[in-house]
């Protein structure tokens, strides 16, 4: 059976109207066709047609395990972000899907080492050369901490003290993290 087969049997009304009654827990042709307001004749001929495709099994069993199984196999594939470093280097991209997901920070390794790596992904969001005043560098940090547990004030503090960003005269700017300087493809 195929996604596109189970498509064409639910494609008739009918069909899917003893599919639905089928799944609310109707086991005879006569709650079949109360549930679906159907006569006997128009139940039979769609209960044959299911059976004949595979979905429903003697006995006014629906298959759900089918179902199931075409419904993985037809879904998309659940990718995990990609940070872009997946081919150059794949334990930074590991540690990054552990602490970023969608583009925001939900948590912040308690090791220092780890914690480094984390925040030079994260500074990537300051451009070098740019002065940034404090409400601006509040906004990205925020943006990145939003709906996780990490406090934007502790992270602002943490780039700080890890070289990344410098703070002078109520200025902020990128003074570390590692740069792509090659031209992208």
């Amino acid at each position: 059976m195929t996604p596109e087969t189970v498509v064409g049997l639910l494609a008739g009304p009918e069909r899917l109207r003893v599919v639905a009654a089928l799944v609310l827990g109707a086991t005879s042709i006569t709650e079949l066709a109360e549930a679906t307001g159907l006569d006997a004749k128009a139940v039979g001929k769609a209960l044959r047609k299911l059976e004949d495709g595979g979905l429903v099994e003697p006995g006014y069993r629906l298959r759900t395990e089918a179902l199931t199984e075409l419904a993985k196999a037809a879904a998309p594939e659940d990718r995990a972000d990609d940070h872009g470093y997946g081919d150059s280097d794949p334990k930074t991209e590991a540690l990054l899907r552990t602490f970023v997901k969608d583009g925001r920070l939900v948590g912040m390794p308690a090791q220092r080492g780890r914690r480094r790596v984390l925040l030079e992904h994260l500074v990537q969001s300051f451009e070098p050369g740019v002065r940034y005043p404090e409400k601006d560098v509040n906004v990205i940090v925020r943006a990145w901490c939003e709906g996780g547990t990490a406090d934007y004030v502790s992270v602002r503090r943490y780039l700080i003290d890890e070289g990344l960003l410098t703070r002078g005269e109520r200025e902020y700017w990128r003074s570390g993290g590692w740069l792509d300087v090659l031209p992208q493809p």
